[in-house]
């Protein structure tokens, strides 16, 4: 253990060190580990029976999945005082386990190296805050937020201070650098932005902010959702993703001042940009990968009286209705839900924009216009295709596209169309309280 690693344990006081990696879904797992064991985690691994956590593609005869530390992820977890947390790579067999979804970006950053490139990304994840009842149904937590629009409402935002404070307060403790929180579309819902960074830190950062928002509500009697679409009458948790390359200069190679559009656009950018639309609809599945998902993602008009939600296969200048938008020189892909595991996104999203440069795609040219306003006829007038309406679209379009499931790694998108399918036919089967409402006395 080197000088810097002993003071950060003696400054923070940790007792304890979270060995921390996540399944498919993206869900947080871990092992709670006494720090006199620390360097065994990053040499040797944490043990975890593979069986037991969700796609890992392990059977329970089989070795054990070793999660092994990386040091660069340090940090303490200022909500547990006493507590470090590392995030961790799975092995099997002392080799990189191609059912980890860590394991899988970092497979395709290897990719963007070899070209002396950087995939950096911003996130910008939303989120509801509810309180249960007695019947454990929800409610909202300030029942003042009740604004037919409350987006960026000061009440809203200032009666739910001591959690955003505490969350901030949270990710700047562990060198995070949020700065802005707002109140956003839905009632009782909200969004930490924080600054862009590669795309391996970006996604070990969404890990602890869920990881975060969940116990430091929980600590103040709530629960934070990052459900996709936790109530039909408002807006779902979105997560948008700004993404530019840089080379090893930190050079911005998306951007381009010539840009014949005015969109500040390299060639280089534009080729990315077709290479997420030409693989959209399976693109689809990964970073909208619940049934519920897609109660956020409709065409024509939605149940909450308006959606900030792509379903169009499109691109355009400020245009919030298209599945890519371009703030200009680099590009804010729309479509992932809060709800994603932000590792497996990551992974396709570099796989998808490398097709389209390797190939030397064309998106065509910009569309800026409102989509929401076009029924699917005029869309389809306009060459705009449109995405994957249910989950059981989409995961058909990832498994029939087997360019890019070769490209993000054919074990783990397996195990994802697996899960994801079973999933479906799950909800399908599933008769709900609508149904028996509608249904039960109608004939």
């Amino acid at each position: 253990m080197n000088a810097d690693i002993e003071q950060f344990i003696t400054e923070n006081d940790i007792k304890y060190v979270l060995a921390q990696f996540v399944d498919i879904h993206g869900v947080a797992k871990t092992k709670s580990v006494p720090v006199a064991n620390l360097m065994d985690v990053v040499e040797k691994g944490a043990g975890f029976a593979g069986f037991a956590v969700c796609g890992l593609g392990m059977e329970p005869h089989g070795p054990d999945f070793l999660a092994k530390g990386d040091l660069d992820t340090l940090s303490i977890v200022p909500w547990q005082p006493g507590y470090a947390r590392i995030a961790c790579d799975g092995y099997v067999n002392n080799e990189p386990h191609n059912y980890c979804t860590r394991v899988v970006l970092k497979n395709q950053i290897k990719k963007l190296s070899a070209k002396g490139w950087t995939l950096n990304t911003g996130l910008e994840p939303e989120f509801s805050l509810f309180e249960r009842n007695e019947d454990k149904s929800l409610k909202m937590v300030d029942k003042s937020d009740a604004l037919a629009k409350p987006c960026y409402d000061y009440k809203g935002l200032s009666r739910s201070r001591e959690f955003l404070e505490t969350l901030t307060e949270s990710l700047l403790a562990v060198g995070m650098e949020v700065y802005q929180i707002d109140h956003e579309d839905a009632n009782g819902q909200f969004e930490i932005n924080y600054t862009y960074s590669d795309a391996l830190k970006s996604a070990d950062n969404f890990t602890f902010v869920r990881m975060a928002a969940g116990e430091i509500a929980y600590d103040q009697g709530m629960l934070c959702s990052f459900m996709p679409k936790p109530a039909s009458d408002r807006t779902g948790n979105g997560m948008h993703y700004h993404l530019s390359i840089a080379d090893e200069k930190g050079n911005n190679l998306f951007g381009d001042d010539s840009d014949k559009n005015g969109m500040g656009l390299s060639k280089m950018a534009y080729h990315f940009t077709a290479g997420l639309l030409h693989h959209a609809k399976a693109l689809c599945a990964i970073s909208a990968p619940t049934v519920n998902s897609y109660k956020r993602l409709v065409i024509g008009g939605s149940a909450s009286g308006a959606t900030w939600a792509p379903a169009y296969i499109s691109y355009g200048d400020n245009n919030r209705s298209a599945l890519v938008r371009v703030p200009y020189g680099r590009l804010e892909f729309r479509l992932p839900d809060s709800g994603c595991n932000p590792y497996l996104v990551h992974a396709a999203l570099i796989a998808a924009g490398l097709d389209g440069i390797d190939r030397e795609l064309d998106p065509g040219e910009p569309q800026n216009i409102n989509f929401y306003a076009l029924s699917k006829a005029e869309c389809a007038s306009k060459g705009i295709d449109i995405l994957p309406q249910n989950l059981g679209e989409a995961v058909d379009a990832l498994e029939a596209n087997t360019v890019l499931t070769d490209l993000i790694g054919k074990e783990i998108c397996e195990e994802f169309i697996k899960l994801k399918r079973d999933e479906w036919i799950d909800y399908c089967r599933h008769v709900s309280d609508w149904e028996r409402q509608r249904y039960l006395e109608l004939f």
